[in-house]
């Protein structure tokens, strides 16, 4: 147990390396305030954030579950930027923390039933128009995942791929990426407002994060990896879950909700932010594999079809 002193002592060390003056942060504790859950957590702060469009009690239950969505998407990014940042990582260290990151995505999973379940088709079908011409693919923290998970190519549309190499710009690349099939037509080339309000807000930003994912995400860390490293069981399949877990079941989930309330009566909705929801959403079409190397010739063939 450490005693006051070298307590003491340890601080002098710290604020003298900071070329601080331990005496004048030890005063300043004097007349600090003590710290409680409500200040630390930010609570009046955080349920102060949901503002509806509509008088319609279960609009709150939408706002709430995205907000919390956007919450845990913060969450794996901070893991993945450890990972990112961390020059000779271990198999356990990355095995954990790619644990870490599925396990926010099972909660991400699971929540799906507070929506299908959690609101009346009826309201969700009055209020979702005055979200008009909002969509979900417009979550910049998500796009951030993808980009921050695997190289590039594995997230341009599978018609375009042939066009993209490591020395294709970025600029180029993100006008191809399959999610730019929600918001485009491609026989005209016309972007939706949905998109073009997307891409001036974090079109840039993408960019910026792109450039230095480039080479530091997931899919490349784990490649640059010994091999003595890149064979441990545990790491495989941690990687393998992780990969099917966002890419499979949460992207099911997703799309199950989404057909709960929008293919009412056999006749399927158009989403609020136009895109063609049922091929954009489902993974046997746009076939996102964030790990391609590590499934069998046999899985990739039916990624997303047994589900």
């Amino acid at each position: 147990m450490e005693t006051k002193k070298d307590i003491t002592s340890q601080l002098e060390e710290k604020y003298k390396n900071l070329g601080q003056d331990v005496d004048a942060h030890l005063e300043g504790l004097l007349y600090g305030k003590l710290i409680n859950y409500w200040d630390y957590i930010q609570t009046d702060a955080l349920l102060n954030l949901q503002v509806q469009r509509t008088v319609l009690p279960d609009e709150m239950v939408f706002i709430m579950y995205h907000q919390i969505n956007e919450l845990l998407f913060k969450m794996i990014l901070w893991e993945i930027d450890q990972v990112a940042k961390e020059p000779n990582i271990s198999a356990e260290l990355f095995t954990e923390k790619l644990m870490r990151i599925s396990r926010y995505f099972d909660m991400l999973t699971s929540s799906f039933n507070i929506m299908k379940d959690g609101m009346e088709v009826e309201q969700y079908n009055k209020f979702r128009h005055t979200l008009t011409p909002a969509s979900g693919f417009q979550s910049a923290q998500y796009r951030k995942i993808e980009f921050a998970s695997t190289e590039l190519i594995n997230l341009i549309d599978h018609r375009f791929r042939e066009t993209i190499d490591r020395n294709t710009s970025f600029e180029y690349a993100l006008e191809h990426l399959y999610w730019q099939a929600a918001g485009k037509d491609y026989k005209t080339g016309k972007k939706s407002y949905t998109l073009t309000a997307f891409e001036e807000k974090y079109k840039d930003e993408f960019i910026r994060f792109a450039e230095f994912y480039n080479t530091h995400n997931l899919w490349t860390k784990f490649k640059e990896l010994p091999d003595s490293v890149k064979e441990d069981k545990s790491l495989i399949d941690a990687m393998r879950h992780y990969d099917q877990t966002v890419n499979i079941k949460w992207v099911m989930a997703h799309y199950n909700t989404a057909n709960h309330y929008l293919n009412i009566g056999g006749k399927t909705a158009e989403a609020t932010g136009g895109s063609e929801w049922v091929k954009y959403m489902h993974p046997k079409y746009q076939r996102r594999i964030f790990f391609p190397d590590l499934w069998t010739k046999e899985e990739l063939k039916h990624w997303g079809e047994n589900v």
